[in-house]
């Protein structure tokens, strides 16, 4: 074991300064940020894979278009003023955030993932839903109605139209298969 002592384990003189002044700046913008987006695209896909449901998976998110971005899973809040436009490339490696529906399945199986979402008739924002079931994407579509009629109730509103993107697999023989859906919040 290799002892380090007190004066080589601390910062000094003009490198501590600088760092401790990023360190500042760093508390100070971060504790006035609010991520709010101002945008976002729909998307979804369904791969097969020999190998695992990861595989396919990751070919499911390619397919999307969203295969080369580091996803973070949120919530179901459309914020006020937030738009939908296509689908747009982004640099490898962005950190995404996006409401995600996935279901992944074995050989035989049917499967279907997708989402609902739409705006408040007020123009205050709107809900995202995400589900994912063994079963049909009809069958998947019912359950998001009632999913997205439960969000209304809950808040006492009532949503204009709402939109549906859903996916549905039937995994084949020897394979493993993944759907996926997913709205992607783009600008903030």
């Amino acid at each position: 074991m290799v002892k380090q002592s007190a004066s080589n384990s601390r910062l000094s003189g003009p490198t501590a300064g600088r760092l401790m002044q990023m360190l500042k700046l760093l508390v100070l913008v971060t504790s006035r940020m609010h991520l709010v987006p101002k945008k976002f695209f729909v998307s979804s896909g369904c791969a097969v894979s020999k190998v695992s449901d990861l595989n396919a998976f990751d070919k499911a998110l390619l397919e999307a278009g969203i295969g080369e971005l580091n996803i973070v899973s949120v919530s179901s809040i459309l914020p006020i003023g937030a738009e939908q436009v296509s689908i747009r490339e982004l640099p490898m490696g962005t950190i995404t955030h996006c409401v995600l529906a996935q279901m992944r399945g074995g050989e035989g199986e049917m499967i279907s993932a997708g989402i609902a979402y739409g705006l408040r008739k007020d123009g205050k924002g709107g809900y995202v839903a995400e589900g994912h079931i063994h079963g049909s994407k009809k069958a998947l579509q019912e359950i998001m109605e009632w999913k997205m009629d439960e969000m209304a109730k809950l808040r006492g509103i009532e949503m204009e139209k709402i939109e549906y993107r859903l996916e549905e697999l039937s995994v084949p023989m020897d394979h493993y298969g993944a759907c996926l859906a997913a709205l992607v919040f783009v600008e903030y």
